[in-house]
């Protein structure tokens, strides 16, 4: 495959709703590869969808091969500190195993060359995804959130004992890559 033939194109105001149920029809996908069931809420959930589109330097783009859209990435660039992060990142299912997402790893980081750290996380089943980050990507497992380990920033899980929720049940790893800086 070649590499430069990925493209990462802007997404409009006008196609976030056709991105984010792509993105979702994407992830649910991939669950029901893992699990036979699962609840009927969207995965991820539009409340969180939306916090990435909203984030303080949210990037937002397709994924084009060619003219052929493939995906979507979300991306949170940080131009102070340099410390980016991959929030969402999806390639439709009938281009799996053909190399895009890497191809498409490598376009990321050639766009954006003074990132000093990359981060991203998830889910502990994942078992595809955690194979691609740290055998393909070169990033390593740096945490694993779960019951007895809760986020600590301000999505941070609650404490409360009277939390009926079950969002202690969430179990998934961080993932960062330390960039070599060329100097």
């Amino acid at each position: 495959m070649n590499k430069t033939k990925i493209h990462l194109l802007p997404v409009s105001r006008d196609e976030l709703s056709t991105f984010k149920t792509e993105l979702q029809e994407t992830f649910t996908a991939a669950l029901v590869d893992q699990f036979s069931q699962f609840g009927s809420e969207p995965i991820p959930s539009d409340d969180d969808i939306n916090e990435s589109f909203n984030a303080q330097g949210a990037v937002i783009r397709h994924i084009f091969y060619g003219q052929e859209k493939i995906g979507g990435v979300v991306l949170k660039i940080n131009e102070d500190t340099q410390h980016n992060s991959l929030d969402l990142f999806f390639i439709y299912p009938k281009h799996h195993g053909k190399g895009f997402g890497l191809a498409t790893w490598k376009t990321i980081e050639a766009t954006y060359p003074d990132t000093k750290v990359w981060s991203t996380v998830t889910p502990y089943f994942e078992k595809r995804n955690i194979h691609f980050y740290v055998n393909k990507c070169g990033f390593q497992i740096v945490e694993f959130f779960n019951k007895n380990h809760l986020e600590k920033n301000e999505k941070a899980r609650s404490t409360d004992p009277h939390d009926t929720s079950d969002s202690s049940e969430e179990e998934f790893f961080k993932f960062e890559k330390v960039m070599i800086q060329k100097t």
